[in-house]
């Protein structure tokens, strides 16, 4: 295994121009060439120390010009600059060049401008020519020489640092140029550049959480674009970063990246980024050192999905299902690379995520990683397998976005109604009707009919499709709305298109449906979906449409059109995290081919899930185990619960200097665990269930 390389720290210790002494919270760290040492505990020491070696390593400054806490001429006391670098030729420190001020890498937006206000005031007093801010990956470099007034924060920046006294740079990030080049990140230092960005572009409430999420997603669009160019050259700079520009010259350059994208691919983002300059830099500063092509996959998953779970909390809630019940149904249903797959509700693309990352896990398995068909066996399936509806357009970009940042698949996910029109439809007579748009077939060809070996989804719970909302024929389109009367079964079904049937045949008269639940015809869609005699479907039900006696007429209708696989009960508060607390289960079906039936003593799998890993209030109920340990370094967990278990790997953390912890690096399902396990033991042999 190849070592890891030093960090610039570890380096500058090992090349003796610092030392950590003592022991414990009495820990101290000694800069031996400016003969200055602080308390090693200290948060902001740890970001600082990092900061003074990158710039003896990469900057080229000799460590005997650095000093540390200067004294400011002010008429405050006690008023210090965090780090100065002095003159090239200034053996007794007298003419400061370059003065900075460190911050955590979580400093709020607020906190920064105020570290910058504090850095330029310092090197006015000090009579230095540039001031810079740094707070993780967060960086503001600014310029003060005869051309910029103490005043000015904006056409004085500047992109990077100078080497050696040199001209600033007019980038700061080159593509394959060693030590220029975008890194690779941990999980925790990307789930900090998320969170600011999304901090600041909320602007403290200006902008719904939602409306803010989706100026996000174009941001993380262009971001991810802009690393994949296949027209930038080796040693050429990335557009994507703020170089020797004001913000307003910074914006006219993203607007017209995404101008680009947007004539490339019309579909993923219809709208204009709609963000002030300003905003739109300090975005850009945040994100601009990641890169989100080289950060792994695993680590991208868990920072994306833990910030989109806290965010779909709440009023959000219906568009997020929970991963533990994702990653069960995904588990359960075992999907091939050669699977077609859809979510016709997909939200934020969770269930068509969980599904490309098991086919692959499979690739991990089956082929060497990192070589070329390693790639082309998931990806593949990433791109032309992964199929997900959402009607709602801003989520439906989500979803895009999550499958962008996963590596791609995004071309097949589609901003429409699912319960639609597959195409215009006609009368009797054959004429057209609604109004002229788009149908389901007009947005994606690839979304026919009996086209999907797998359907995995959540559809939405309770809301009513009303017939005078819809077109000319909408519900009539469903034949299962003729079976939600108690005196409608399958066998005798309310054949009058006016639903008044004849009482002279004694049959009870009942109205025609004007009205019906969402969740009823999603399962009449996803029937049409999947493909006849073998397509299989997991879907989330509220638990009415399996016990309530007003609705046998869908489960006869159901059981006329399904084999019933497996029913897996979940607690009351399965959703009741994400404000949706409707007693719910999984169903597991497969589509009936035409003219068949299932036999009567067919079995079917029954199971009642009680740790689902989580609690009501979305605290972790696992039973954890702890496989090995590496104090301060790394941990193997493994977490239980009657789903399945994960095996959980965790790096130790400093990201919270305050509070050191474990890091959760990736996870991965333990094969046949828990009722997954069953469920696989059930498939072979139903026998030992039924003693």
């Amino acid at each position: 295994m190849t070592a890891q390389p030093k960090t610039y720290l570890e380096q500058a210790i090992a090349d003796g121009h610092a030392e950590i002494i003592g022991e414990g919270k009495n820990q101290r760290i000694h800069y031996i060439d400016a003969d200055h040492s602080e308390r090693w505990s200290d948060p902001e020491e740890k970001v600082r120390a990092e900061f003074w070696a990158e710039l003896i390593y990469k900057y080229q400054y000799r460590p005997e010009r650095i000093r540390f806490e200067v004294k400011v001429p002010r008429r405050t006391p006690n008023d210090r600059a965090d780090v100065v670098i002095y003159a090239a030729d200034d053996d007794e420190l007298k003419s400061p060049w370059f003065v900075f001020e460190c911050k955590r890498a979580d400093v709020s937006d607020a906190e920064f401008a105020q570290a910058i206000e504090q850095a330029c005031g310092n090197r006015a007093s000090l009579g230095a020519t540039y001031a810079g801010t740094i707070a993780g990956l967060t960086r503001r470099l600014l310029r003060f020489d005869n051309k910029f007034p103490a005043g000015e924060r904006d056409t004085n920046h500047i992109a990077d640092i100078p080497k050696r006294y040199g001209k600033p740079p007019e980038w700061r990030f080159y593509k394959n140029v060693y030590g220029q080049d975008l890194a690779a990140i941990p999980r925790e230092e990307l789930r900090s550049a998320i969170r600011k960005c999304h901090q600041t572009l909320w602007e403290g409430g200006r902008r719904s959480p939602i409306a803010a999420f989706g100026e996000f997603c174009k941001i993380i669009f262009v971001k991810h674009r802009d690393e994949k160019n296949p027209d930038r050259e080796d040693g050429k700079p990335y557009a994507f970063q703020r170089g020797d520009e004001t913000a307003e010259q910074l914006a006219a350059r993203i607007h017209k990246l995404y101008k680009a994208e947007q004539e490339l691919e019309p579909d993923v983002f219809t709208d204009q980024i709609n963000i002030e300059p300003p905003i739109l830099a300090q975005c850009v500063e945040h994100l601009e050192g990641i890169s989100l092509d080289r950060t792994e996959l695993d680590t991208k998953g868990v920072a994306f999905e833990e910030f989109m779970g806290g965010f779909f909390k709440g009023d959000f809630g219906q568009y997020f299902t929970p991963r533990e019940l994702i990653a069960f149904a995904v588990e359960v249903l075992n999907p091939a690379r050669t699977d077609m797959v859809l979510d016709p509700a997909c939200g934020s693309g969770g269930f068509l995520l969980y599904a490309l990352d098991h086919v692959r896990r499979e690739a991990d398995r089956k082929k060497s990683p990192g070589t070329r068909e390693h790639f082309e066996y998931w990806h593949r399936f990433a791109e032309r397998n992964l199929f997900g509806l959402e009607i709602n357009e801003e989520l439906a970009r989500v979803a895009k976005m999550n499958m962008i940042i996963h590596d791609d698949g995004h071309t097949n996910i589609v901003g429409h109604d699912a319960l639609d029109f597959f195409e215009r439809p006609t009368s009797s007579e054959g004429k057209p009707l609604g109004a002229n748009r788009d149908y389901i077939l007009d947005k994606h060809h690839g979304l026919r009919p009996g086209s999907f070996d797998l359907v995995l989804t959540n559809p939405p719970f309770g809301s009513v499709v009303k017939r005078t909302e819809k077109a000319e024929g909408y519900l009539e389109q469903f034949e299962l709305r003729r079976f939600l009367s108690k005196g409608a079964s399958v066998n005798e079904p309310d054949e009058s298109g006016k639903g008044e049937r004849d009482s002279k045949r004694g049959a009870k008269a009942v109205k025609d449906r004007a009205s019906i639940k969402t969740e009823i015809l999603f399962l009449e869609r996803v029937h049409t979906f999947l493909k006849p005699g073998k397509g299989r479907v997991a879907i989330v039900l509220p638990d009415g449409i399996l016990t309530n006696s007003s609705l046998q007429g869908v489960r006869d209708w159901l059981l006329a059109h399904f084999q019933l696989l497996a029913v897996v009960s979940l607690p009351q508060f399965a959703f009741a995290h994400y404000d949706a607390g409707v007693k719910a289960s999984i169903v597991f079906m497969r589509r009936l081919a035409a003219g068949e039936t299932v036999p009567d003593d067919a079995p079917i799998f029954m199971a009642l899930a009680e740790n689902i890993g989580y609690d009501a209030t979305g605290r972790k109920t696992f039973a954890v185990t702890v496989v090995s340990e590496t104090p301060g370094r790394e941990k193997i967990e493994i977490q239980r619960s009657d789903l399945f278990d994960y095996r959980v790997f965790y790096e130790w953390s400093n990201a919270n200097p305050k509070k050191p912890d474990w890091s959760e690096r990736r996870r991965e399902i333990i094969p046949d665990t828990g009722l997954v396990a069953q469920w696989r033991a059930f498939q072979k042999d139903p026998t030992p269930f039924f003693v």
